[in-house]
C-alpha cells in the first residue's frame, strides 16, 4: 500500500529499487566513534597521526616540517602557517627587487615660523616649503619681462623718446617687485606636521593659518601630473567629516609619496613613529658618546 502523497505501491515496478536506494538515510558519524586523523576526528579506522607528522616534503600541522616552515593549529583545528624570514624579506622587496623607500627623516626642531604656532604638548614632526615648481610663473614672467622691456627700453632711448624709456623701465621694477614679492610668498609658506594635526602657514602681511586634526581626516589622497611625477611633487586633498573645512587642497608639495607615507604613519601607527625617534635619538647618544 503506497503512501497517501505518493503513486500506488506496485510491486512489478522496475524503479522501485532504485528509489527505495536513493533515499534510505545516509548514516551520521559520532567524533568519538573510533579513531582517525588525530584525536576524536573518527574518519574511518585508520591509524591515527601524531600533530607533528609532515606530509612527504611538506610540513606538518605543527612544529617545523622539511621545508623550514612553521605551523601552527588555529582554536578550529585548521593549520594556519606562519612567514618564514625569506618571505618577510621579499614583502619588504617592490617589484623591482629593490626595497622600498623610508620615510623622510625626522626634524629636529621647528623653525622660528613655524613653533610659534605649536602649543607645549604638541609634538613637531616635520614641516615643508611648497616645490620649487611653484615659483615658475613668477620666474618665467621676470625673465620674459627682463628681455622685452629691456628690448623696449633699449629700443625708444634709441629714439630719443625719453618718456616712453622711462616708463618701460618702470614697468620693469613693477614686474620685478611682484616677482620678488612671490619668492618671498613661497619662503613663509609652509606645510607642518605634528602628532595632532596639519597645517598650513602662508602670507606675509596677512597671515593664514590653515590645520585640520589628524583624528577629523576620513580620506587623503595626493595626485601627481606628468610633470609632477617628473619632478617630483604633487596635490594632498584632506576630507575630513565636516561640510565646511578650513584645509582640504596643499598644492606643489615636494616628496608626495615620502610625504604621505609619513601622514598615514602619524595617522594610524603612532606608536610606530615613537620608536623610531626613540632609537635615532639613541643612536645619535651613542654616536655622541663614542
Amino acid at each position: 500500500m503506497g503512501s497517501p502523497s505518493g503513486p500506488p505501491f506496485d510491486p512489478d515496478d522496475p524503479d522501485r529499487a532504485r528509489r527505495e536506494r536513493d533515499t534510505e538515510p545516509i548514516p551520521r558519524i559520532d567524533p568519538d566513534d573510533g579513531p582517525g586523523y588525530g584525536a576524536g576526528t573518527g574518519y574511518g579506522g585508520g591509524p591515527s597521526l601524531p600533530d607533528d607528522a609532515g606530509f612527504g616534503d611538506g610540513p606538518g600541522y605543527a612544529g617545523e616540517g622539511r621545508s623550514g616552515r612553521t605551523w601552527a593549529r588555529d582554536p578550529e583545528g585548521y593549520p594556519e602557517q606562519s612567514i618564514t624570514e625569506e618571505e618577510l624579506a621579499g614583502l619588504r622587496a617592490d617589484a623591482s627587487g629593490m626595497a622600498p623607500r623610508r620615510v623622510l627623516p625626522m626634524e629636529d626642531e621647528p623653525s622660528a615660523l613655524a613653533a610659534r604656532y605649536l602649543f607645549p604638548t604638541e609634538r613637531f614632526r616635520g614641516e615643508w616649503k611648497r616645490h620649487w615648481v611653484h615659483l615658475a610663473t613668477p620666474i618665467v614672467v621676470g625673465v620674459a619681462a627682463t628681455f622685452v622691456l629691456g628690448y623696449l627700453a633699449g629700443f625708444l632711448a634709441g629714439r630719443d623718446v625719453g618718456a616712453l624709456t622711462t616708463i618701460a623701465v618702470l614697468l620693469w621694477f613693477a614686474v620685478m617687485g611682484w616677482v620678488a614679492w612671490r619668492v618671498a610668498d613661497w619662503w613663509y609658506d609652509r606645510f607642518i606636521l605634528t602628532n595632532k594635526r596639519v597645517m598650513v602657514v602662508n602670507g606675509i602681511i596677512t597671515r593664514r593659518v590653515a590645520m585640520m586634526p589628524l583624528a577629523r581626516v576620513t580620506d587623503m589622497k595626493y595626485e601627481q601630473s606628468p610633470s609632477g611625477r617628473t619632478f617630483n611633487y604633487g596635490t594632498f586633498v584632506l576630507e575630513s567629516a565636516g561640510q565646511d573645512q578650513a584645509l582640504r587642497e596643499i598644492k606643489n608639495l615636494p616628496n608626495p609619496n615620502e610625504l604621505y607615507l609619513r601622514v598615514v604613519e602619524e595617522m594610524y601607527e603612532p606608536q610606530a613613529v615613537e620608536a623610531r625617534i626613540g632609537k635615532e635619538q639613541d643612536e645619535a647618544k651613542a654616536d655622541d658618546g663614542a
